[in-house]
């Protein structure tokens, strides 16, 4: 507790604070909204900003009468008051002086457009790019309508998901994954799964930060995907409904509302979904030793089901224009049920056939997830000046049972199993952050940070003997602990030198991590700090032309599943294994972007450098019975340069395309037993979508991704591509939309890998999710679709 008790000491002092500039005198701006038939105009929002510098200072909604109500302090004000269909209508020169001010009737008239034509002219871009990071709004992508939070990482640019659900950024498989710029339980501990339980409906966008400065976590090799959930602050009642239906079964529904009011502000979301995931493979294996040969087949079947329910509810509270409090809690439970059947065909050198294995596999996986976050945040006189004090506890749990039972045509041998995986975690944050601006253009920005995290991880395997009795086999029966604490603090600098802006960071991190296998007593103590520096530079060449350089220096420490001895049972001849002895990687990282801004589009080109040491591998070895074992190790040094671009182009009003490429050379080389494994691969991955608007009303979309092969330290991967349609129309007056889309149109996205080493050829395929068609129809209460011009909260959290 000695490490928080700087935090609770400022928070007093900041309270003390705020309770006494909130004595300040308050009084009333009223007035009474009607449109053109001289008829109220109810639940109309009604914000009002500083005359001086146009800050946002609070603001009401209109009663069933039309009357408004909206507090404010001595000073000079005006209004800006929306109503869905209704012309903005702006009441300037409103002035407070020692008493309440009645500005009267306001007349609203209805627009002279229609609610379609609005929509179309004033959309949020699709990307919008800044200083550190790429935004992209997620919503403006069809494909993304109706699916999940993995869908949609894998249509972002340079991401990429495999047919497992493992995210990677640029290449590789070390990007840290946030939920409103904060570590989150909800990908904690089995990322790959979580993501697909996340509704991509209740996600605002997608933050691609792949240089990060200073104030963020030095984890992640390859940078940062921030995934920002939905949350208004429209004053008023409003929010937006979905509901979706597909095949193989797809079926969920959610929703996002808000009321502010006056102080307070009441948020809640909620998303239900069940899914059904049919998947299949295949693998050829072949083995030649000095003593034993053998060839066996694989064919898998399995579908992999389950529900999820999402829930968040919170509140802001606005003590005064300075002092912002906020609680949210969230809870997230789902269950799956995946069934599978694995088919071993063996032969002999001469493909004859020796015999045939059937593996079932019955498994249940149960989850939960609850997450109690606070947020203040105090601004001051000083324009930029704020200081925030973040606090979240994470609790999950996580249980996997699975019953197998596998027969053979060779004296009818029949053999049973089961298996246990139980997995906790707690995990507390606190964070502290304060930004101090000075001159024109500069801060300075400072922060603190404490993380601390608790996994616990029980697993076993069972088999039935002769007598029917269930034994458990000792190489796999352990309980493996996973104590984390982890404290930073960063300073960080910022100006603008004409047309330079100039920020340099240092963040320092202390690493105390201790593992332990309680039942052989194995553990591991490491404790280290380290100091990650960071700089970005921009130079506006010209109006329309941008050139941004960037360097940082980053970790990445071994996740819960790279450390865990124990991954599952299913394939009695694979075994996926972690290593409890890695080490944390180490990336130097270089960037250099030039950002044009054209007529009718946006090009936004990198070339980046990262050198890394201390690389994890997945190794693969294979012993004289068939069994093959799947390791990770910090197996070598390693290095990638590559090229990237972002195009945005509008060759009509009616047709907008995005084209993105990542083109990359990977060099790796290391050595494993007494081995040297290298590889030196080139390769790429892009994508390429095609928006039309038809008739004014209907928007279609394709697009395709493809992913070029590429070699391993022991093989290669081969070439994956996938098409993408979808369809939507704007109906209810505006109000609602309706989407068809199809993924994955030719059934065609398939992870296909070869490994070779001395002795030993795998080729193996397989589509976890087959092609799927979804339809989605989505309502606005009291909102039309997003407009650049809408007011939005511009500070989503970042992690500070």
């Amino acid at each position: 507790m000695k490490n928080l008790l700087p935090f609770f000491l400022l928070f007093t002092l900041i309270h003390t604070s705020a309770a006494a500039q909130d004595e300040a005198a308050s009084y009333a701006i009223k007035g009474r909204l009607q449109d053109a038939d001289k008829k109220p105009v109810p639940f109309a929002n009604i914000a009002l900003y500083s005359f001086n510098d146009s800050t946002l200072i609070g603001g009401s909604t209109s009663d069933e009468n039309g009357a408004f109500t909206v507090p404010a302090e001595s000073g000079k004000y005006f209004l800006k008051i929306t109503f869905l269909s209704l012309n903005e209508v702006i009441v300037p020169n409103v002035n407070v002086i020692n008493q309440d001010t009645n500005i009267g009737v306001v007349a609203m008239t209805s627009s002279a457009q229609t609610l379609q034509e609005l929509v179309v002219r004033g959309e949020k871009s699709q990307m919008d790019l800044q200083l550190d990071k790429r935004v992209f709004n997620v919503g403006k992508d069809l494909s993304n309508i109706g699916s999940n939070a993995s869908d949609i990482l894998n249509n972002m640019p340079s991401v990429t998901v495999d047919v497992e659900g493992n995210v990677a950024l640029r290449g590789s498989g070390n990007v840290r994954i946030l939920i409103d710029g904060k570590q989150s339980g909800m990908v904690g501990l089995n990322p790959a799964e979580a993501l697909r339980q996340i509704p991509g409906d209740l996600i605002e966008s997608i933050e691609i930060i792949t240089n990060p400065s200073s104030r963020y976590d030095a984890e992640g090799e390859v940078g940062i995907l921030n995934i920002v959930m939905k949350k208004n602050i429209r004053y008023g009642l409003n929010g937006s409904f979905t509901g979706t239906a597909g095949y193989p079964s797809n079926f969920g529904g959610s929703f996002n509302v808000n009321y502010r009011a006056k102080k307070v502000n009441l948020i809640a979301n909620y998303g239900l979904m069940y899914r059904e995931g049919p998947g299949r493979g295949s693998s050829r294996q072949e083995y030649n030793g000095a003593d034993t040969s053998f060839v066996y087949e694989q064919n898998t079947t399995r579908n992999r089901s389950g529900y999820s329910n999402n829930v968040m509810v919170g509140a802001d509270y606005f003590l005064n224009n300075f002092n912002t409090f906020t609680g949210t809690l969230s809870f997230r439970k789902s269950q799956n049920d995946n069934q599978s059947q694995l088919t071993y065909r063996d032969y002999d050198f001469n493909n004859a056939l020796t015999q045939t294995v059937i593996r079932t596999e019955n498994e249940t996986e149960p989850r939960t997830n609850i997450e109690a976050a606070f947020n203040y945040k105090k601004t001051f006189e000083k324009k930029g000046q704020s200081l925030t004090v973040d606090a979240k506890y994470i609790l999950s749990d996580e249980t996997e049972a699975a019953k197998y039972n596998q027969t053979g045509d060779i004296n009818e041998t029949s053999i049973a199993q089961r298996s246990y995986n139980t997995e906790d975690e707690r995990n507390f944050l606190a964070q502290l952050d304060y930004i101090q601006p000075f001159g024109k253009d500069g801060k300075i920005e400072t922060g603190l940070k404490t993380s601390i995290r608790r996994l616990d991880n029980d697993f076993s395997v069972h088999q039935r003997d002769d007598e029917m009795r269930w034994i458990i086999l000792p190489a796999y029966d352990n309980m493996f602990t996973y104590d984390e604490k982890i404290h930073a603090a960063y300073l960080m600098a910022s100006n603008q030198f004409g047309k330079l802006f100039i920020q340099a960071g240092l963040r320092g991190e202390y690493s105390d991590i201790l593992t332990e296998l309680k039942k052989t007593s194995q553990t591991n103590h490491r404790q280290y700090f380290n100091v990650f520096p960071s700089i970005h530079l921009s130079y506006k060449m010209q109006e329309t032309q941008t050139l941004q350089l960037s360097y940082s220096y980053r970790l990445s420490r071994p996740n819960f599943r790279d450390l865990l001895p124990f991954s599952n049972f299913s394939d009695s001849r694979v075994f996926r294994a972690g290593n409890p002895l890695l080490n944390p990687e180490f990336t130097h990282s270089f960037e250099a972007g030039h950002l044009i801004n054209m007529e009718k589009g946006t090009l936004l080109s990198s070339i980046y450098y990262r050198h890394r040491l201390g690389v994890v591998e997945n190794i693969t070895s294979v012993d004289s019975t068939g069994f093959t074992t799947v390791t990770p190790v910090n197996l070598s040094t390693g290095d990638a340069y590559g090229f990237e671009f972002n195009l945005t182009y509008d060759p009509a009003p009616w047709w907008k395309l995005t084209a993105n490429a990542n083109i990359f050379r990977a060099v790796n080389q290391g050595v494993y037993n007494d081995k040297i494994l290298k590889s030196d691969t080139y390769t790429w991955t892009s994508r390429f979508s095609s928006r039309i608007t038809l008739f004014k009303a209907v928007d279609f979309q394709s697009s395709l991704n493809y992913r070029a092969p590429r070699r391993t330290t022991q093989g290669r991967d081969l070439s994956v591509y996938f098409i993408d349609l979808g369809l939507s129309k704007d109906v209810l007056k505006g109000r609602g939309t309706i989407t068809a889309s199809v993924r994955d149109l030719l059934n065609s996205n398939k992870r296909r890998s070869i490994v070779e080493n001395a002795g030993y050829y795998s080729r193996s395929e397989f589509q976890f999710r087959q092609r799927q068609f979804l339809v989605t129809l989505s309502y606005r209460l009291n909102r039309s679709k997003e407009r650049q011009n809408m007011d939005s909260k511009g500070d989503n959290g970042d992690e500070d």
